[in-house]
């Protein structure tokens, strides 16, 4: 197993703190599984052979070899898309016109201007009950791709379809099952932060309210640099392993096809059964976070002096039962 140094030519100014993610070459399915994964940290794995797509799935061949279904996609008029406040639409393009537009820089067809981003997730047949399974959605193309054995086949739960238009920025947010990027076409830069760091990261829900991660708005965002950031970029045929609750910021640096895999790490019974995406946070959590509302709601009737000295007994007493003391992962 060999190490490879990996360069960022893109940091962010306000932040001291930045870390490049391990590449390592020459490292088979059963030391990731045996060893590395056990750890907990996010890898890039080089020089796995997953199949003829890499080199193979040009715009030009996705175009004449993919199923020609109908594909729902985020489109946007900014490189930068934002969950949190919706700055993108909703449409539908039959596949091979997604990857004719999002190949392309400028378009004369377009929904809102000819610069416009596309950017696609797949989806399972029944978006609303079906998990996405790329085997499924794309039989033929994927008798091009290998999916090496990283984890029990028992454990699957989704893979994903990802496309992406050159400089598209995905927003910062974690997962709750590990999951592998394979990167088969483009480039891509992704920032990740330690779970650790969840605090700094401005939350509403699983997302990150700081969309420049590379200029920030110290004045709205103070904080944020306190995060330690971890960067690599991607190359065609490259795989990083993502461990759940690790935020990670995702940037096409050319139009970008890629496809990840989710597999369930925890027992099956933690997760919300009723969840197709697997976004949602564990059935404790959820219900951790009800009793949390509740307490605030009942501290809400005190000065606010008084909000704030029991509200930090609240939160000393999470720390010293929930917070890792003496686990390193940063």
């Amino acid at each position: 197993m060999a190490a490879v140094n990996s360069k960022s030519s893109t940091q962010c100014h306000l932040s001291t703190k930045i870390k490049q993610v391990p590449i390592l070459k020459d490292v088979s399915a059963e030391l990731f599984r045996e060893n590395i994964y056990l750890k907990r940290k996010p890898v890039v794995l080089r020089g796995f052979d997953i199949g003829e797509c890499v080199g193979k799935w040009t715009p030009e061949y996705l175009i004449a070899n993919a199923e020609d279904k109908p594909v729902n996609v985020h489109v946007s008029s900014t490189p930068q898309m934002d969950f949190i406040n919706k700055n993108f639409l909703y449409r539908t393009l039959p596949f091979s016109e997604l990857v004719k537009r999002a190949s392309k820089e400028i378009n004369e067809d377009f929904f809102i201007s000819p610069q416009e981003k596309y950017y696609l997730r797949s989806l399972g047949d029944d978006p609303r009950k079906s998990v996405a399974d790329v085997h499924k959605q794309f039989p033929l193309l994927m008798k091009d791709l290998d999916i090496p054995p990283l984890f029990p086949a028992e454990n699957f739960f989704s893979s994903v379809f990802r496309i992406a238009s050159k400089a598209c920025q995905l927003w910062t947010h974690y997962d709750v099952m590990d999951n592998i990027l394979m990167q088969i076409h483009g480039r891509k830069r992704v920032v990740l932060f330690n779970p650790q760091d969840a605090h700094y990261l401005y939350l509403k829900g699983d997302k990150s309210s700081v969309l420049d991660i590379d200029d920030v708005d110290i004045e709205k965002f103070p904080l944020f640099v306190k995060a330690t950031r971890y960067e690599c970029y991607l190359e065609p045929g490259d795989i990083i392993f993502i461990p759940a609750l690790w935020f990670h910021n995702v940037i096409s640096e050319e139009f970008g096809v890629a496809v990840n895999v989710f597999w369930k790490h925890l027992d099956s019974n933690i997760y919300c059964q009723k969840d197709p995406y697997g976004n949602k946070d564990p059935v404790a959590v959820s219900s951790a976070f009800q009793i949390v509302d509740r307490a605030i709601k009942a501290l809400e009737c005190l000065p606010k002096e008084y909000q704030d000295f029991y509200g930090r007994m609240l939160v000393s007493r999470i720390e010293n039962k929930c917070y890792l003391k003496d686990l390193d992962i940063s």
